[in-house]
Order: C-alpha cells, then sequence, then structure tokens
C-alpha cells in the first residue's frame, strides 16, 4: 500500500475512544482496558501488546512483597515508614516520574492515583526523569521505592510482588500481575480494507517484532 498514509494523534486513551465512537477515526488506540461505557459504544478492542511496570525498591531493603492497596497508601504518603508494612523503621522516600511520563500516567492510572484534582502522588515525591534516573536513584537510596519498566529490571535494584504475584512476563500476559496494562487499537463496525490490513500488519510476526523492542508482544 505505498500511497496509504498513516496519521496518528496522541490524545489520550479517553479522547480516543470518544473520537473513534463518534467515527472521527478508524482505528482507536487505548493504553488501558476499554471502560463499560466504551464497550456498550460498540467498540472492539483488540490488544496488540502488554506493558508491565516493576515496583522497585533497594536490594537491601528486606520487604519482598505489598499489596497494592499499600503501594498505593506509599505513593499518597499515607504510609510514611517501612514499618508499617512489617519493613525497617526507616522512613520511605517515594521516587517517581516528571510530567508526561506514560509509565507514570500508567502507573497512576493502575493505583488509582489520578484523582479528579490531578495526580495524587505526594508532594515530597523524588521526581526523576525517565526510567534510568528513577532506577539509579533506588538503587543508590536504601529507604527509596519506585516503579520503572519491566524491561530494564536488573541486578541495582529489586522488584516486589505485588499481591503475591512477581513481574514476569508470563504473568502479565496472563493477568496475575497487577500492575500491568493491554495496549489495545479499537475499531467500530465494520473496517474498511486499509484498516483491515493495518491491523493484520500490527499482529504479523513482522509487526509484533516491532512491539517487542518496546513492549511484550501479544504473538510470541
Amino acid at each position: 500500500y505505498p500511497d496509504t498514509r498513516v496519521d496518528v494523534q496522541g490524545i489520550g486513551s479517553s479522547a480516543g475512544m470518544k473520537m473513534l465512537n463518534e467515527d472521527g477515526c478508524e482505528i482507536g488506540m487505548a493504553s488501558r482496558q476499554l471502560k463499560q461505557t466504551e464497550l456498550d459504544w460498540g467498540l472492539e478492542p483488540i490488544a496488540i501488546a502488554y506493558d508491565g511496570i516493576a515496583v522497585v525498591i533497594h536490594p537491601s531493603n528486606d520487604i519482598t512483597d505489598l499489596t497494592k492497596e499499600e503501594i498505593q497508601k506509599i505513593f499518597m504518603g499515607q504510609i510514611t515508614n517501612w514499618s508499617e508494612v512489617g519493613g525497617a523503621d526507616e522512613e520511605i522516600l517515594v521516587v517517581s516520574r516528571e510530567d508526561g511520563s506514560g509509565t507514570r500516567g500508567a502507573f497512576e492510572e493502575i493505583l488509582k492515583l489520578d484523582g479528579d484534582q490531578g495526580s495524587m502522588v505526594v508532594e515530597n515525591a523524588l521526581i526523576a526523569e525517565g526510567n534510568g534516573a528513577v532506577k539509579a536513584n533506588i538503587a543508590s537510596k536504601s529507604q527509596a521505592i519506585g516503579y520503572i519498566s519491566l524491561g530494564i529490571v536488573d541486578e541495582t535494584v529489586k522488584a516486589l510482588l505485588v499481591d503475591g504475584a512477581q513481574a514476569t512476563v508470563e504473568n502479565i500476559k496472563s493477568n496475575v500481575y497487577g500492575v500491568s496494562r493491554p495496549l489495545n487499537m479499537a475499531t467500530k463496525g465494520e473496517m474498511s480494507e486499509l484498516a483491515r490490513a493495518y491491523l493484520d500488519f500490527v499482529m504479523s510476526p513482522e509487526g509484533q517484532k516491532i512491539v517487542a523492542d518496546h513492549y511484550i508482544p501479544v504473538v510470541d
């Protein structure tokens, strides 16, 4: 299809679904599960990738497992000392990402930290620019907790179990690990030949190889 142009607008998941419903585009993208109201509109999601976010602490920290509720309370400043979750008597240092970060947006959405008035992350959180900077801060501060993309976890940090589930590709694909999300392309009604061809490419081995450069492909 050499004469075909694909126009992409990054306007947010909810706006994308609204535009799709109003016939403003042929494919809408959502970096989350579709809401029931969106499904009621007749939108049909197709998961093209999975994204996992690891909650990480310093390797010397004895904590190994937190619940999503505990993580939420830590990032909201309602839990401020590691002793409150079974750890050492040490103040918790929250490390978060800069405004506009996709990882931050997904993390806050999953942990319900994105209220009507904006982010509910504690005001004194240390803000780091990029996954690498978050990892470096966690690796150098024994009391810190933060979040990074699963793909850059290494021995300098410790990835926590969340509700008993380890952050692995298998657990993300099976929805066992809770801090993860599908990346969806949604359609409504009958697709055009070009839209179908585009989605076929995305789900093809070649398309999924591109997905694997950044996320977890849905097709091995």
